[in-house]
């Protein structure tokens, strides 16, 4: 869907579920520097964690919102250019779990006009599958510039 044609209360979700890999978190705690045990060391979090296995990084979730944003969504680049213009009021409420699969959920709640373009703000959730809580939610903000 083009966001231009977005109104307030449309929501935007994928069909495909996307999958947390140990790699994917391995990954991320080499950028980060975020090595704690809970994210890298599967055997002391067998025996040590209430999760019996490794967790994701909340922020390793929550980086993953503008490339799933992207794959709902799409902007004429002879007109606009889409930026990342933040996160408001972020929570994690469920620990992503090596292997998990999460989807991420928008809803456009509103569209201010900015000097530099249209700001959208989306209520989002990352659903884990097979679970009752959300990974996360929080107000997920993008910039739709004019060119």
């Amino acid at each position: 869907m083009n966001i231009s044609s977005l109104k307030v209360n449309d929501a935007l979700s994928s069909d495909d579920w996307y999958q947390i890999t140990q790699e994917k978190v391995n990954a991320f705690a080499e950028v980060t520097e975020d090595f704690q045990w809970i994210h890298i060391d599967k055997k002391r979090c067998e025996k040590e964690s209430p999760f019996k296995t490794t967790i994701a990084h909340g922020f390793l979730t929550a980086a993953l919102m503008p490339k799933m944003f992207a794959a709902n969504v799409s902007i004429d680049p002879n007109k606009h250019t889409m930026l990342n213009y933040g996160i408001d009021s972020l929570r994690y409420l469920e620990p992503v779990r090596v292997l998990d699969e999460i989807k991420f959920k928008f809803s456009l709640t509103s569209i201010e006009s900015k000097a530099m373009g249209d700001l959208y703000r989306f209520a989002t959730q990352v659903d884990i599958k097979n679970r009752e809580k959300p990974a996360l939610v929080g107000e997920f903000l993008m910039l739709l510039l004019k060119k």
